[in-house]
């Protein structure tokens, strides 16, 4: 996928979730079903996983290569990336479930300034995605906490899809 597929990709996948937002009922920021996120939670887990990449991709390069190597294949599609983060998390529910049970819930006066910082974190990283060379997209490395090392490009394409995936969740459990 080139980088304005990726770009439009983050955006369309964004936009969706921020219309689903305006559209819902407050309650459901602060109460969710039984034994699952709020709202807000998955806001926040959205907001901070962006944000992260984003500080990531704020180093220099030279860090990133130094740090997480340097990829010695192939970048994956955007369906590989799909396909194969669709199997580990359905493998590894216990890990997933573990490392985000402490995820804080947001209070109703945080929405605002929660939203915000997703639109802006989402601006960033399309932003980023835009002045990054295609080399560095295809060699540089990132650590995802379930996936391993991944290239910018396919983390970048599982943050699109990352949004899309708690949207449908948000869609089904309100």
């Amino acid at each position: 996928m080139i980088k304005s597929e990726i770009v439009t990709l983050l955006e369309e996948k964004h936009q969706e979730l921020f219309n689903l937002i305006e559209n819902h009922p407050e309650k459901d920021w602060v109460k969710g079903p039984e034994n699952k996120w709020t709202f807000g939670q998955h806001i926040l887990h959205l907001a901070d996983s962006i944000q992260l990449l984003n500080n990531a991709l704020s180093y220099p390069k030279f860090i990133l290569k130094y740090k997480f190597g340097k990829s010695n294949r192939a970048t994956r599609s955007y369906e590989v990336v799909v396909k194969n983060y669709q199997e580990k998390l359905a493998k590894n529910q216990e890990i997933a479930t573990k490392f985000n049970s402490k995820l804080k819930k947001p209070v109703l006066q945080e929405k605002p300034v929660l939203v915000n910082k997703l639109k802006i974190q989402n601006k960033k990283l399309q932003y980023k995605t835009n002045k990054l060379k295609d080399t560095d997209l295809d060699m540089l490395l990132i650590p995802h906490p379930l996936m391993g090392r991944m290239t910018v490009r396919e983390i970048i394409m599982w943050t699109a899809y990352h949004t899309a995936h708690h949207t449908q969740i948000l869609k089904e459990n309100y």
